[in-house]
């Protein structure tokens, strides 16, 4: 049995591409704010005691944790919404643009240097919920 493409698979794709913005944007914003916080390379992060005594580097900290989380978790995100895509792909692609809001506002509210704030971020859940609905459905 052959599988068919629905047309509307572009949405899909156009959904991934839009991670790729995401993660990159995020990424520059560590780039920027590492610059300013004056840690430098090969470190990922400062040192607590760093961050403890230097409020920018405590920040920058945050900045480099929800860019990090957010590519730990783009795998499954982009898997989900290749498979669920398939059967659902108007479905998934909305499900697929709550999740990278989602994962915006989580960024945002992380990098205000109250980590808690980053809860703000948790309706991207109902991406991933419906996310991982479509790919069951498809299998």
């Amino acid at each position: 049995m052959a599988l068919e493409i629905p047309s509307e698979y572009g949405y899909v794709i156009i959904t991934g591409v839009a991670s790729i913005f995401l993660t990159t944007y995020l990424g520059f914003q560590v780039g920027g704010y590492r610059k300013k916080s004056g840690v430098t390379y090969p470190y990922m992060y400062a040192t607590k005691e760093e961050a403890e005594k230097d409020r920018s580097k405590f920040i920058f900290n945050c900045y480099q944790r929800a860019h990090q989380n957010t590519l730990e978790v783009l795998p499954p995100f982009l898997f989900t919404l290749a498979v669920g895509g398939l059967k659902h792909p108007i479905i998934a692609s909305v499900a697929g643009g709550t999740w990278i809001l989602g994962r915006l506002v989580y960024a945002k509210g992380y990098q205000t240097g109250e980590p808690e704030k980053r809860s703000r971020g948790a309706f991207s859940y109902l991406g991933v919920l419906a996310l991982l609905g479509t790919t069951i459905s498809t299998s």
